[in-house]
């Protein structure tokens, strides 16, 4: 699925893969975010910080009637507050997702899952 702009110079498509980069880079630049995690439940108690090329995997972009939702898998770092962090990641994700790529971001649903130590 991707997110498609039609304008008077043409057509323009946007992968899935495209927005959660922006969005997964705009996250972890976020004070208190140590990485995105899988979006796929944890198995075993295991939680894997992901990559700067595997942000897709923690991100899950959905378009509903016109709507662009968007669901990020974060690990937290202990000590902070979550609920600021929740707020700065949404905050931050939306203006960099309308900056760059010049679409309207309707929700971004934060899950948390884990917290770390940062040493």
């Amino acid at each position: 699925m991707s997110l498609e702009i039609n304008n008077e110079f043409g057509h323009v498509s946007i992968s899935d893969d495209v927005i959660a980069s922006v969005a997964g880079g705009a996250a972890v630049s976020c004070y208190g975010i140590i990485g995105m995690a899988s979006k796929n439940q944890v198995k075993d108690g295991i939680t894997e910080i992901l990559r700067k090329e595997n942000y897709a995997k923690g991100i899950k972009v959905k378009k509903d009637e016109d709507k662009l939702v968007i669901d990020l898998y974060i690990i937290v770092m202990y000590g902070t507050k979550i609920s600021e962090i929740a707020n700065n990641v949404q905050s931050s994700v939306k203006y960099q997702i309308e900056k760059t790529l010049g679409v309207k971001v309707d929700e971004i649903n934060i899950y948390i899952q884990g917290i770390k130590v940062n040493k």
